[in-house]
């Protein structure tokens, strides 16, 4: 199976999960939790990837340098040609194979091979911090396994940690002037649109987390 098929079945598995619970226990659906399972359940995967980057850092190091020679011999963006890779099933949880995620994206930003750096150390810190609180707040905007002034305050540390990192991480790159190695539609598209997505849904969130908080309740959620 295509390594990217893999990963938006994934996504898709878990995101129905929890749209599903949902319409088991309260018998409706809602637009605002569909859109925070769809995140959690893009983040948990991330969050797996981002330890393979801690576990593979040795491999990635040196994988890094296979895909920028490959990308001088085809001319093709080494993102793309990794997710359309065929990956074994007996295979789907290895390491190995999900490390060539950083290695790819390597040339783009090099600081995935520098362990020095804000970006390799954030995403680090995300996938090994963020999948518990990620999978609390999971339950409880599907069923409401907490008061909602508890998922609320757990809700505003962890999206606001979300905006401010990845906004950060923007500015690093632009700092170190990694902007000017890549073409326009390349930061567009694997720098601007992803992080975008880690902004602007966990400021939404922020503001989904505050309700909760304020309110008292899952009104916000439609229960």
């Amino acid at each position: 199976m295509p390594a990217g098929l893999l990963a938006a079945l994934v996504v898709a598995l878990l995101t129905l999960l929890g749209i599903g619970t949902r319409y088991f226990v309260h018998g409706d659906l809602n637009a605002i939790h569909g859109l925070f399972s769809l995140f959690f359940s893009t983040n948990l995967l991330i969050c797996y990837w981002e330890a393979c980057l801690f576990l593979r850092r040795d491999y990635i190091e040196r994988r890094a340098g296979h895909w920028r020679e490959r990308r001088r011999e085809t001319g093709r963006i080494p993102a793309g040609e990794f997710l359309s890779t065929r990956v074994p099933l007996r295979r789907c949880l290895s390491p190995t194979v999900w490390a060539d995620v950083w290695a790819t994206y390597s040339t783009v930003d090099p600081a995935y091979t520098d362990r020095r750096t804000f970006g390799f150390n954030a995403d680090i810190a995300n996938g090994f911090a963020t999948p518990l609180p990620t999978l609390v707040l999971y339950a409880a905007f599907s069923v409401a396994v907490l008061p909602a002034v508890v998922a609320g305050i757990v809700g505003v540390g962890l999206f606001w940690q979300w905006v401010y990192v990845s906004s950060l991480y923007w500015v690093s790159f632009f700092v170190a002037g990694e902007h000017r190695r890549i073409g326009r539609g390349e930061f567009y598209a694997y720098v601007g649109a992803t992080n975008a997505v880690w902004v602007l849904c966990p400021m939404f969130g922020l503001y989904v987390s505050i309700r909760l908080i304020l309110d008292g309740n899952y009104g916000m959620l439609g229960f």
